[in-house]
């Protein structure tokens, strides 16, 4: 399947790109375009996303990184669809649906890129540094409109202020304790399923949720942990917020009963690599 999208300029779309980020380095993804060009988050065009997505990721949200990285073509692509990503212009007026497509899909499409350029690499961990070095969370920027925007500033500045839980079960860390990679785009007449979706599938797989009805125990993922507050601000608002995905109508009584006993799950941060998991299949 051969994916196009439109690159204007290409040696302007990537900066401080190398194979190798250096200590400190700022790594720009996406172009900058002229403010006549710029367009609102309802005018942006996700199908290029979409495209890639179907070919590369398969219905667990394991990526083929492998063959991504081996086509020319599907790189030059992806590096498409960031510039198409920087048109936009936040100030503009849009709709709440198309704004939180965009910026999940920006999230999503920058961590791939991340990892593509790094691959192989057996986790995202390992490009994170916590004071010297480049951090991919940090150092990769994506150009939008006038500004750019880090991972951490699409999460924590962006995402998590929407007012939507479910974005903790839409964007992913390029791990096997993230939520589900979906092998297509979100978009904004379909958003509330999409999330929908995939909500009820982070909370099907055991490695993310289980429990034991006899002992009022429910095992949660640490997102769970870590962006509690965002869910509710007590651990039965937090509860009765996820209740309604929660795969059984057991799981979802014991979840709003008020007797749940909460423990955190350990995190898997090695790769969604299709790669890493035919091997492990193989053993």
């Amino acid at each position: 399947m051969k994916i196009l999208c439109t690159v204007v300029a290409v040696g302007a779309v990537i900066s401080g790109f190398s194979s190798v980020a250096r200590s400190g380095e700022k790594v720009t993804v996406g172009r900058a375009w002229p403010n006549g060009q710029l367009v609102s988050f309802d005018q942006i065009d996700h199908r290029c996303w979409d495209a890639l997505l179907h070919t590369y990721v398969d219905q667990r949200g394991m990526v083929n990184y492998r063959a991504w990285k081996a086509s020319p073509a599907d790189l030059q692509a992806l590096d498409g669809y960031l510039a198409t990503l920087s048109r936009a212009n936040p100030a503009l007026q849009s709709s709440r649906e198309a704004k939180l497509a965009f910026w999940i899909n920006a999230y999503n499409a920058v961590t791939i890129k991340g990892i593509l350029r790094e691959y192989p690499t057996s986790s995202i961990r390992n490009h994170t540094a916590k004071v010297f070095g480049y951090n991919i969370w940090d150092d990769l920027l994506l150009t939008v409109g006038q500004g750019q925007y880090s991972l951490n500033k699409m999460e924590h500045q962006i995402l998590r202020k929407a007012g939507e839980p479910r974005v903790h079960f839409a964007i992913v860390c390029a791990s096997i304790s993230c939520p589900r990679l979906l092998n297509e785009a979100y978009i904004p007449t379909r958003l509330d399923a999409q999330l929908t979706t995939n909500a009820r599938s982070f909370f099907a797989d055991r490695a993310k949720f289980n429990y034991d009805a006899r002992s009022s125990r429910i095992n949660l993922s640490p997102i769970l942990d870590w962006f509690g507050e965002d869910f509710g601000s007590s651990q039965s608002q937090q509860l009765a917020t996820i209740a309604p995905y929660l795969p059984s109508q057991e799981s979802q009584r014991l979840a709003t009963s008020g007797r749940a006993k909460v423990s955190f799950l350990s995190y898997d941060w090695n790769l969604n690599d299709q790669a890493t998991a035919r091997t492990a299949r193989q053993r």
